[in-house]
């Protein structure tokens, strides 16, 4: 009887000391915590690298849409369209015909500054003048199939555009305000924010340019 009430006495100190040594306990606590901070620091990875990529992403397009009617028939309003900020960077050159938008001296009805979307006429040391509703840059007169009724109202003698500038039309010629007007005239390279190169909406018309 004696050796069996040693022996449960010596169970329940073993068992009381179990429980009263938190170092038992440490290793198997360990596991479960260490593995939650791994999930913590991979959610934290993921964020971060989500973060860079949509800075990244913002430095390389910009989505605009469409609001007013100057470039029909090409573009309507409510068009959704990406912007490739890195077109004209890294060497790059702006094209006659590109679409381009650009920072403007007009303003919105809120008194912010607006922003224009034209079609790249003339550069910097060309000539353009506008005759019987044609347009003649350098001379020569210019094949414009994507003007909205095959006109350019309006006359201008032939004027010189200034070195890092661009002379920009809409092509719904007779309701765009672009270089024509004073309230525009020349753009400087620099205000040029990015090439239209892709209609992403509607859907129906996903376009490249």
């Amino acid at each position: 009887m004696e050796d069996k009430e040693n022996m449960r006495n010596a169970d329940g100190q073993q068992a009381d000391s179990a429980e009263e040594n938190p170092e038992s306990l440490t290793a198997e606590e360990a596991v479960p915590e260490k593995k939650k901070g791994t999930e913590v620091m991979s959610w934290i990875r993921d964020i971060l690298i989500a973060v860079i990529i949509a800075v990244i992403i913002a430095q390389c397009i910009q989505p605009t849409i469409v609001r007013e009617h100057s470039m029909q028939n090409t573009l309507q309003p409510n068009d959704y369209l990406i912007l490739n900020k890195l077109a004209y960077r890294f060497g790059g050159e702006i094209e006659y015909g590109d679409i381009v938008v650009f920072h403007s001296n007009l303003q919105t009805e809120d008194g912010d500054e607006k922003l224009l979307i034209k079609r790249v006429i003339a550069k910097g040391g060309d000539t353009v003048s506008i005759a019987d509703g044609q347009v003649y840059r350098n001379g020569e007169l210019l094949d414009e199939p994507y003007t909205k009724d095959g006109y350019t109202n309006g006359g201008m003698d032939e004027t010189v555009v200034p070195e890092g500038q661009l002379f920009l039309m809409g092509d719904n010629r007779v309701v765009s305000v672009d270089s024509r007007s004073q309230k525009v005239g020349f753009i400087s390279e620099d205000l040029v924010i990015g090439k239209a190169v892709l209609r992403l909406f509607p859907f129906n018309e996903i376009t490249t340019f």
